[in-house]
């Protein structure tokens, strides 16, 4: 493994553990010649899952999109990167669990609100009003509403 700030390509592990419920293993590694540390991830090398988007392109799933797109939701709310991280990890769970090689954006859309309304629900309001593309007020206000009758259906619709 390169270390990150010198470029040498020797490293010892100074620790290894399994995270995401054992997709991935976290390595501490410390560099022989700089003798700085880093964080490795090694994960499976699964087979390609393409998105379908709405206008019938398919490209790459990204987790990092999703884990963008979900930091935009939660800004300025009291939600822990650990917290994000792990909601963004049963996401990518969720998806990739279906067993199907590619999947609609509009389904991960749904799977990314329906982890964040219990996540926290300002952050849902944020993600679906972008993501649902509201057309007005009025269908803006329906989805609030539904919320906050905590409607089971709320965000899938």
């Amino acid at each position: 493994m390169r270390c990150p700030y010198c470029a040498h390509l020797e490293s010892k592990v100074l620790d290894s553990r399994s995270t995401e419920e054992g997709a991935s293993i976290r390595r501490r590694r410390e560099c022989v010649r700089c003798s700085r540390r880093f964080t490795t991830y090694e994960r499976l090398d699964e087979v390609p899952l393409m998105v379908i988007k709405k206008d019938g392109r398919r490209e790459p799933f990204s987790r990092q999109k999703i884990l963008n797109g979900v930091l935009r939701a939660c800004e300025k709310r009291p939600i822990s990167l650990d917290d994000i991280e792990d909601m963004v990890d049963g996401v990518e769970q969720e998806v990739r669990s279906c067993m199907e090689r590619e999947v609609s954006c509009e389904t991960i859309g749904e799977i990314v609100m329906d982890q964040l309304r219990h996540l926290d629900e300002v952050a849902y309001v944020r993600f679906a009003s972008v993501y649902r593309q509201f057309k007005d007020i009025n269908r803006f206000v329906e989805e609030l509403q539904q919320l906050l009758k905590g409607d089971p259906s709320c965000g899938s619709g």
